[in-house]
C-alpha cells in the first residue's frame, strides 16, 4: 500500500511539472488585437486550442473589465450575476479545468458590440490517467485437464475391461433348454402279443399250439405202434 501511494504521488507530481512545462499563456485577442470592440473575438478563439494549465492574459483600458458570466447571461450580455469581475487593465485567468468557460465587459453595450469571448478548455493531450493497480497474476501452473480416450482393443487394459462373455451366456451343454442325451433313450414299446388267458375259475392255462402239436403226434405215433403189433400178430 505505501509503494502504491508514493508511486501516486511521484505520478501527480510529474503531472504537475509537465503541465507547467507546457502551459501557455495567451494574450486574449491576439499580438494584433485586444480585449476590446475591435476585435474580433470570436474567430481568434476558435483558431486556438486551450489545455488544462494554460491561461488567459486580459490587457484593456480603463474604460472596459472583465466578468465571468454564465451561458444564459452570455447569450444575453448580463453581468450583474457575474461569477467573477475582473478590473485594472491587465488580468490572467488560469484554465485550471476542462470544459467552457464565458467572459464578457461588463460596460454598458460593450457585450453587444462584440466585447464578449467562449473558451473551450480541453485536457492536456500529454497527461494520462493515474495508473491503477493490477490484480495479482497467478503464475503457477495449471494443471490442463487430462482427456481419457477409450482404451485399444490391443491393449491388456481393453482385455481386462471386455465384459466376460462366457459367464454371461451359458453354454449349449450348461443351458437347459439346448441340453440333449447323447444316445436316444429307449423306448419301451409294449408286445402285440395277447397276454394268457387266466380262467376265471381259477383253472390251468389253455396249451398252447406247440403243445397241442406235441400230442397229436404222440398219439399218431401210439396208434401207428398199435397197428404194426396187431398186423404182427
Amino acid at each position: 500500500m505505501a509503494v502504491l501511494t508514493r508511486t501516486l504521488m511521484s505520478f501527480a507530481i510529474m503531472t504537475v511539472l509537465v503541465e507547467l512545462a507546457t502551459a501557455a499563456t495567451y494574450t486574449v485577442g491576439g499580438l494584433n488585437g485586444g480585449w476590446d470592440a475591435t476585435t474580433d473575438l470570436q474567430t481568434w478563439a476558435s483558431s486556438q486550442t486551450f489545455l488544462v494549465g494554460d491561461n488567459l492574459n486580459f490587457q484593456y483600458s480603463p474604460s472596459h473589465n472583465v466578468l465571468e458570466v454564465s451561458k444564459a447571461d452570455y447569450d444575453s450580455c448580463q453581468g450583474s450575476n457575474s461569477i467573477q469581475a475582473y478590473s485594472g487593465g491587465s488580468t490572467t485567468i488560469p484554465l485550471s479545468s476542462a470544459g467552457k468557460r464565458y467572459f464578457i465587459c461588463g460596460t454598458n453595450g460593450h457585450c453587444s458590440q462584440g466585447m464578449k469571448l467562449e473558451v473551450d478548455t480541453s485536457l492536456a493531450t500529454n497527461s494520462a490517467p493515474p495508473p491503477t493497480a493490477s490484480p495479482a497474476v497467478n503464475l503457477a501452473p495449471q494443471e490442463s485437464p487430462s482427456t481419457t480416450l477409450p482404451p485399444s482393443s490391443d491393449s491388456p487394459l481393453a482385455s481386462s475391461l471386455a465384459p466376460d462373455t462366457s459367464a454371461a451366456s451359458p453354454s449349449p451343454a450348461q443351458s437347459p433348454e439346448l441340453a440333449f442325451s447323447p444316445t436316444p433313450t429307449a423306448i419301451d414299446i409294449p408286445s402285440t402279443e395277447s397276454p394268457t388267458s387266466i380262467s376265471r375259475t381259477g383253472s390251468s392255462p389253455e396249451p398252447s399250439a406247440a403243445s397241442s402239436l406235441d400230442n397229436i403226434r404222440g398219439l399218431t405215433l401210439g396208434f401207428g405202434i398199435m397197428m404194426m403189433l396187431f398186423l404182427a400178430f
